[in-house]
């Protein structure tokens, strides 16, 4: 029985109905809206491109909760919107050599589950704090590498909204020790320099968009729907919208000369600067799970939360713009999950 079913169980099938969900959420510190996640008329007038007839999208199964919490994901440079099967599977890729790098993954704890109502109504299945996990999603990504050697990637490290660039596979055990351990905090090392150079994202927010032909032709086929509706409606509202990493001109943050705390001091003011950049980055990335979902859409915010939607189509692309990207406020009805989303006394998850 999975821990999505069974969390079910304990909560009982109303608390996670569709009418229960809006409810649950508000009361657990999420910033939600209630407005419809579909912005046009059914059927559409707006020329909103459409999915084939057979792509078939599961409506019954549960959305909320179908989702493997994690403590980061990074997405590896690759140029590509299609991989292996599965990509830690590929000969000398810095996937393979990541997988490899980690230390086994311990046995999970025996789950021990409070039955009284106070406990139950805290536990949302999907949604998690970064600290929950120390499991690492690796995923496979369409941007190419800001280096000048193709060998060297630039590998995107989230929620800590962070690139490394210069990584080759050899790398992988030193990458995993000063940026990757599930034990570091959200910027990796801070006390001692690093063979590589990362940067702050200079993006107010980052889209993944799972294009994962090889698991499933659904994602192969919304990915690209998806990502021509979200710069359609980017920039429709003044944003620009990329497809591709920017060189950037500062120094490395392995340059930043103060004490640690002043080099958190440092990257919390960048990234508190980022909405205001209003540029988005968007990404086609390998399998994120879920393709029954699709189109399967996750976003990154620099407040370091996460929010993954399913069932997703271009209809529904203007009130995630509208609402999440620029409001800050999480679409119930599209939830499958989210990493820190959970903001007490916050009005968005812009708020820190």
């Amino acid at each position: 029985m999975s821990l999505r079913r069974l969390r079910a169980l304990v909560l009982g099938e109303s608390e996670l109905e569709p009418h229960n969900i809006h409810t649950s959420l508000s009361a657990s510190g999420i910033p939600i809206t209630t407005v419809d996640c579909r912005s046009c008329s059914n059927p559409c007038e707006e020329g909103h491109s459409e999915y084939p007839r057979r792509f078939t999208i599961d409506y019954d199964s549960t959305l909320l909760g179908s989702m493997k919490p994690f403590r980061r994901q990074i997405v590896i440079s690759t140029g590509k919107s299609d991989w292996d099967f599965n990509i830690t599977d590929t000969p000398d890729s810095l996937a393979a050599s990541i997988a490899l790098s980690q230390p086994p993954t311990p046995a999970p704890e025996p789950i021990s589950i409070e039955l009284d109502e106070k406990a139950a109504g805290q536990c949302i299945p999907g949604v998690f704090t970064s600290s929950d996990s120390t499991r690492l999603s690796i995923l496979n990504g369409s941007h190419k590498t800001l280096s000048v050697e193709e060998e060297e990637h630039t590998v995107l490290v989230l929620p800590d909204y962070t690139m490394v660039v210069g990584v080759r596979p050899a790398d992988a055990p030193e990458l995993w020790r000063t940026v990757l351990d599930a034990s570091l905090p959200r910027h990796g090392m801070t006390t001692e320099r690093s063979a590589f150079s990362s940067y702050v994202l200079p993006f107010a927010c980052v889209i993944l968009l799972c294009s994962h032909k090889r698991r499933d032709n659904r994602c192969a086929i919304s990915a690209p729907k998806l990502e021509n509706a979200f710069i359609r409606s980017l920039e429709g509202k003044g944003w620009t919208a990329h497809t591709q990493l920017e060189h950037i001109v500062d120094p490395p943050l392995e340059k930043f000369s103060g004490s640690a705390e002043a080099k958190e001091r440092h990257i919390a003011d960048e990234l508190r600067a980022l909405p205001a950049t209003r540029k988005a980055l968007i990404l086609r990335n390998s399998h994120i799970g879920g393709h029954k979902f699709s189109g399967n859409c996750v976003l990154y915010l620099p407040s370091g939360s996460c929010i993954w939607y399913g069932r997703v189509s271009t209809h529904e692309v203007e009130s995630i713009v509208e609402n999440t990207i620029l409001g800050g406020l999480v679409l119930p009805t599209l939830l499958r999950g989210g990493m820190n989303i959970s903001r007490p006394g916050c009005p968005t998850l812009h708020d820190w």
